[in-house]
């Protein structure tokens, strides 16, 4: 159950634990063509990093359902920008975050510190509507 505490849960620090039960988890899969040379780890590839929801008790729970989502997608077949077909391959996690609200409109979900920075770097990072990759509807 979503926020129960236990024994266990109490030597789990805050930030570690989901209230909710929501957690964000960020996998790492790539694109490898049959006839790359596998043992060549410098080799370029293609690689999507997805950012999902999992619903967990605790992080044990929110791992192990965030690895078999992400697997979903091992061995399926895709191409690349040129055509090349090849097999998505599974990586492994890059991250997994609790959500500590109610998901809601208007949740806060992720976040930054950014410490020691100018008010004109900070500035810098803030993109105007029409650069937001959301509005970028070129091919």
């Amino acid at each position: 159950m979503p926020g129960r505490v236990t024994k266990s849960s109490r030597k789990v620090p805050f930030r570690n634990r989901s209230p909710f039960g929501w957690w964000i988890a960020i996998y790492m899969e790539r694109l490898e063509f049959r006839d790359e040379p596998k043992r060549d780890l410098d080799r370029r590839c293609l690689a999507w990093e997805n950012t999902i929801l999992v619903q967990a008790r605790n992080r044990e729970d929110a791992y192990r359902k965030a690895i078999t989502a992400a697997r979903l997608g091992d061995g399926i077949e895709g191409h690349n920008a040129s055509g090349k077909k090849g097999t998505w391959r599974f990586e492994g996690l890059t991250e997994l975050v609790p959500i500590y609200e109610k998901l809601e409109h208007g949740a806060e979900v992720l976040w930054a510190e950014h410490k020691g920075r100018t008010v004109r770097a900070i500035r810098s990072r803030v993109k105007p509507k029409s650069k937001l990759a959301v509005f970028d509807d070129r091919k």
